[in-house]
C-alpha cells in the first residue's frame, strides 16, 4: 500500500492505495475522499502525465471511465512520502457548450497550415490526389492570392464562403492536370494567380456600366491573373468548368489582348489542349478518390458525348467529341465579339488531330506531363503542334492586315 495526497482546488487529501489500482478505481477513490460532485469531469496527473481521465459522450452527460489498466505503471518510483496527484474538474455543461460552439473560421490547424506551407513551394498534393497535385517546378503561378480585405466569411453568421475555401479553389486551379499541361507546353509562367474583389473592384464596376460582364483580367501578360469565383449573390462559388475556361481565356490574353481571330485560335487549341489532358486519364484508367478527373473538372460530358453508349473510348472518339465542344463554346463566345467561329474551326480542329498523334499511348495514363512530339516534314519542321498552329494564326493575321 502506499499513500496518495489528492489535491484539488486549494484543498487535500491523503489515502491509501494499492500500487496495482486501477485508472478508474483511483478516480472514484479520489471523487470519494474529495466529496466532489458526480456532475464534474474529472482528470488526474501524476509527475506532469495524466494517469486517469474519465470519459465524456457527445450528448454531453459523463460516464465513468471503463479503463482498467493500472494507474501507476510498473517501473514508475513512487517517493515513500506518497504520490502527489493533481485533481482537475470541469462542469459537464461547460463540456456540453464548448463542444456545442462553432470553431474560429479564422483559426488553421496544424495540419492545414503544413499544407499551405507546401502549396507555396508548389508540391503540394490536394484536390487531384498525390500523383497530380502539384503544379510544374518551373511553369506555374508563383502566387496565388484569395481575397483578404472585405470581411465576407469572417463572421459566424456569413453565408458566403470563407477566403480559406477560395485559397483551396485557387489551389484546385493552379494545379488542376489540363492548366498544368496548357503552362507546361508553353513554358509559361504567371505571376500571380488571385480572386477578383466582388464587393468593391472598379474595373468590374467599369464594365457592368459599358454592358460587359466581367469574369476576370489579365495584368501586363501575365504578371498577374484574377477571377471571379464567387457568385453574384456571393453565396457560393462559379462552377468549377466555368472558372477554369475563364483561366484559360486570361491565360490566351498573355499573347494577345484584343479579342481578334489570333485571340481565338489560340484560347480554342489550349481549351482543346486541357480536355484532351483529362481525356488522357480516361484511356489510362486514372481515378482519384474513385473519380475521373474529368469528372472532378465538371468536363465529362464535353470528352464523353452519351450518345457514345457503353463502348470503350477510343482517341480518335474523344477528341472528335473535344474539337465538337470546343467549337460549339467557342460559337456562343465569339458571337458576342461579331465573329464566326469558322473563322477559327479549321485551326482548332487541325491542332486536335495532330496533338491525338503526337500523343503516344505509353504515355497515357497515370502522366508524366508529356511535351506535344514534333512529326511534321513541313517548313515548320521540329515544331510541335502547337507551334505550328501559332505560326498559322500569325500568318493568318498579317495577311488579314496587308488586305486590309
Amino acid at each position: 500500500m502506499n499513500a496518495v495526497k489528492f489535491s484539488f482546488k486549494g484543498r487535500s487529501e491523503t489515502v491509501t492505495a494499492p500500487e496495482s489500482i486501477s485508472s478508474s478505481a483511483l478516480l472514484a477513490l479520489a471523487r470519494k475522499s474529495l466529496q466532489i460532485d458526480d456532475d464534474i469531469v474529472l482528470k488526474l496527473i501524476f509527475k506532469g502525465k495524466t494517469i486517469a481521465q474519465q470519459n465524456v459522450p457527445t450528448n454531453g452527460s459523463s460516464t465513468a471511465d471503463e479503463d482498467s489498466k493500472r494507474a501507476f505503471p510498473e517501473g514508475v518510483k513512487i517517493p515513500k512520502s506518497g504520490a502527489k496527484v493533481i485533481v482537475m474538474g470541469t462542469m459537464t455543461s461547460g463540456i456540453a457548450t464548448l463542444n456545442s460552439m462553432r470553431s474560429d473560421p479564422l483559426m488553421r490547424g496544424f495540419d492545414e497550415e503544413k499544407l499551405v506551407s507546401k502549396a507555396k513551394n508548389g508540391t503540394m498534393s490536394t484536390f487531384w490526389g498525390p500523383k497530380l497535385g502539384s503544379q510544374h517546378p518551373k511553369y506555374k503561378f508563383c502566387r496565388l492570392e484569395e481575397c483578404k480585405d472585405a470581411s465576407f466569411g469572417t463572421r459566424p453568421t456569413s453565408s458566403t464562403p470563407h477566403a480559406f475555401e477560395a485559397r483551396r479553389l485557387l489551389e484546385q486551379l493552379a494545379t488542376d492536370p489540363g492548366v498544368v499541361q496548357v503552362l507546361t507546353s508553353r513554358e509559361l509562367v504567371v505571376g500571380c494567380l488571385g480572386e477578383m474583389d466582388p464587393i468593391d473592384d472598379r474595373l468590374m464596376q467599369k464594365k457592368k456600366e459599358e454592358g460587359a460582364c466581367l469574369l476576370g483580367y489579365n495584368t501586363n501578360h501575365g504578371l498577374r491573373i484574377d477571377i471571379k469565383l464567387r457568385t453574384d449573390d456571393l453565396n457560393g462559388f462559379r462552377p468549377y468548368n466555368e472558372l477554369a475556361s475563364t483561366l484559360i481565356h486570361e491565360v490566351s490574353h498573355n499573347w494577345v489582348s484584343e479579342h481578334d481571330v489570333l485571340f481565338w485560335t489560340n484560347y480554342g487549341q489550349m481549351r482543346v489542349e486541357y480536355l484532351w489532358k483529362h481525356a488522357c486519364y480516361i484511356l489510362g484508367g486514372l481515378f482519384v478518390n474513385g473519380k475521373r478527373t474529368a469528372s472532378l473538372a465538371g468536363i465529362m460530358d464535353m470528352i464523353v458525348f452519351p450518345s457514345d453508349g457503353k463502348d470503350t473510348p477510343t482517341k480518335p472518339k474523344l477528341m472528335d467529341n473535344i474539337c465538337q465542344s470546343v467549337v460549339k463554346e467557342l460559337a456562343g463566345e465569339m458571337m458576342q465579339h461579331r465573329l464566326p467561329v469558322q473563322l477559327v474551326a479549321p485551326a482548332v480542329i487541325g491542332f486536335g488531330k495532330d496533338l491525338m498523334m503526337e500523343t503516344k499511348d505509353d504515355s497515357i495514363g497515370i502522366g508524366k506531363g508529356q511535351r506535344l512530339g514534333t512529326v511534321s516534314n513541313d517548313e515548320n519542321s521540329g515544331l510541335s503542334a502547337r507551334e505550328r498552329a501559332l505560326a498559322a494564326a500569325e500568318k493568318r493575321a498579317r495577311e488579314a492586315k496587308e488586305e486590309k
